[in-house]
């Protein structure tokens, strides 16, 4: 119900300021300012007046970032950015006059809404990646994009306003904000806003990438019980994929948003200029859809202790994740009626065992174990012989030397992989002694683990390591999939491996750490990105001494074994490192 009573003091609708701006209506209200809708008397037109908060009057710091913003904006001359018209002092109190947008809010729209098509979060990134290019070429960082300094017209334009806390880009510029206090909205910090680093223009383009993060996912990324734990969490953990959250989204503006959300600002597109254009070029064609549940299958209980095939003939099998179902009959359970055999009779009895892919039960035959307890006598009985008859007319030495260009063959699954030792320029011998699937992107906790020994170098072609099935040649989305390289010893060396399809992109990384890291920007890149056409060989020299590779799968290629819904996949083998 409308209230009969006169406004109160601080908001005096009908007073005229400065003898030309009559106040009309407050639309809003922050930290330090009021916002009223006025009519300038003089050009006869309607403005926005963001007057100066009493209690704050007083504050010589607050008037002067409030004197600072007026000039700050009135710098700047871009369709993108909220006009300022004038600055005036009434009854000891500022005020800056701007122009008036009629539309709503960023926030108000994304309260409604939730959520916002790709089209229009382009159109919004676009336009608000101009005007930040804009302050940040005038020398000023916002320091507080958010949906709420973001205003769009029912016409469709989009603005940017607010400069309060904007900072020069220049050393010499003074910080009129408090040590130790991280300006900006928790939810929309940088990285480097939450370390108290020096900032420049990309720490705008990180809190726009969170906006268009917002805008497509219905939530921000990061979000803690107090604005501290907000603030802190990206610094621990890069954002859900929104590739996941959202599948039908075109997967280059996905890749957009993630790489604007890099923590480490050399990352990320280097100018608004640069954002806008990436963009505008984004093919917004979603990617198709084919049905395959995004969730892993549920748990069930009792599942077989080893990784199953796909399917046995074929080389480099895609893993299943998933596990063989146990079905378990109640005894008290009906039993179905039976089904008539259509199989002929045989004429005589049938022996044998049933094939393997139709057993039930894991453990051996009698006949199998039988078999091997046969043959183990055997060749102990020939060792036997040999050591008493002395064939070479030397004494027997029980210590077996294995060539040194042999390769200890690796079970799927195993712990720990070894491969053929080799010696570097001083002497040492450095080998890779692990290989694991990495996939840090991924939501099944599995790349085809069990396989990864496979890609080691065993002069076969039939052995190597496979990537799970795509739907797309980029991965759905992902930065990539790999295999970890642990070697024996830090050493510099070339590392030389064959992709078995294509076409492909691989990058290789190298780490002197440790232990590998956990985060991709962790890792050093060698060299260039290697792509190709055809399957062969690569090779890439590492000048560092490495003691871990990280060889990077970007793109995928075509692959028979998977099926048509999900056709892509990658191949690798014949993985050595020679220091």
């Amino acid at each position: 119900m409308p209230s009969s009573a006169p406004p109160p003091s601080h908001a005096p609708a009908g007073e005229l300021l400065a003898g030309r701006y009559q106040l009309e209506r407050r639309i809003g209200q922050g930290g330090m300012a009021e916002v009223w809708v006025a009519t300038d008397r003089d050009l006869d037109r309607k403005v926005a007046v963001k007057w100066l908060k009493t209690n704050l009057a007083g504050d010589p710091v607050v008037a002067e970032r409030f004197r600072r913003e007026a000039i700050a904006v009135a710098r700047l001359s871009h369709p993108n950015i909220v006009a300022v018209h004038d600055v005036v002092i009434h009854e000891s109190r500022q005020a800056v006059v701007m122009q008036l947008v009629d539309g709503k809010s960023l926030r108000q729209l994304l309260d409604s809404q939730k959520r916002l098509g790709p089209e229009l979060t382009i159109h919004i990134g676009a336009a608000i990646a101009g005007a930040l290019d804009e302050a940040h070429r005038a020398g000023f960082v916002h320091r507080d994009v958010k949906p709420g300094n973001i205003l769009v017209t029912s016409d469709g334009r989009v603005l940017l306003t607010d400069f309060g806390i904007a900072k020069g880009l220049q050393p010499e510029d003074e910080d009129l904000t408090s040590d130790n206090v991280m300006m900006g909205t928790a939810k929309y910090l940088s990285p480097e806003q939450v370390r108290g680093r020096r900032l420049d223009g990309r720490a705008d383009l990180y809190s726009l990438g969170l906006v268009l993060y917002e805008c497509l996912a219905g939530r921000v990324p990061f979000l803690g019980e107090t604005d501290a734990d907000t603030a802190l969490a990206r610094l621990q953990r890069d954002p859900t994929d929104l590739g996941h959250l959202r599948p039908t989204l075109p997967i280059g503006l996905v890749n957009l948003i993630h790489k604007t959300l890099a923590r480490n600002p050399a990352h990320r597109p280097q100018s608004g200029s640069d954002l806008r254009a990436a963009l505008l070029a984004v093919d917004t064609t979603p990617p198709h859809i084919d049905g395959t549940p995004a969730d892993p299958p549920p748990r069930i209980a009792n599942p077989p202790k080893r990784a199953l095939g796909a399917g046995p003939g074929i080389p480099g099998d895609p893993h299943v994740t998933g596990v063989m179902p146990i079905t378990r009959v109640a005894h008290d359970t009906p039993a179905a009626p039976a089904r008539r055999d259509e199989t002929p009779p045989a004429p005589t009895p049938i022996r044998g065992t049933p094939a393997r892919q139709h057993q039930q039960r894991w453990t051996p035959s009698l006949i199998v174990v039988g078999g091997l307890l046969f043959v183990a006598l055997v060749v102990a009985g020939v060792l036997f012989v040999r050591v008493n008859r002395g064939d070479d007319g030397t004494p027997f030495n029980g210590d077996t030397v294995a060539p040194a260009d042999s390769v200890a063959p690796s079970e799927p699954g195993g712990d720990s992989v070894q491969a053929a030792p080799a010696a570097d320029p001083g002497g040492s011998v450095v080998q890779i002694v692990g290989v694991q699937a990495w996939d840090p992107d991924g939501t099944n906790g599995s790349e085809n683990d069990a396989q990864a020994g496979l890609a080691l170098a065993d002069n076969s072609s039939s052995t190597a390591w496979p990537t799970e099935c795509y739907q797309d040649r980029y991965l759905g989305g992902k930065r990539g999939v790999g295999l970890v390289l642990d070697l024996s010893a830090a050493a510099p060396g070339t590392l030389s491996l064959e992709t078995l399809n294509a076409p492909y992109q691989i990058d290789v990384y190298a780490a002197t750490t440790e232990g590998s890291p956990a985060d991709l920007d962790a890792w050093d890149k060698v060299g260039s990105t290697q792509f190709g056409e055809e399957p062969g060989a690569i090779t890439a020299k590492v000048d560092v001494p490495a003691t871990h590779l990280l060889v990077w799968l970007r793109e995928l290629g075509p692959d028979e074994a998977c099926s048509t819904a999900n056709p892509y996949r990658g191949r690798l083998g014949e993985i050595s490192y020679q220091p």
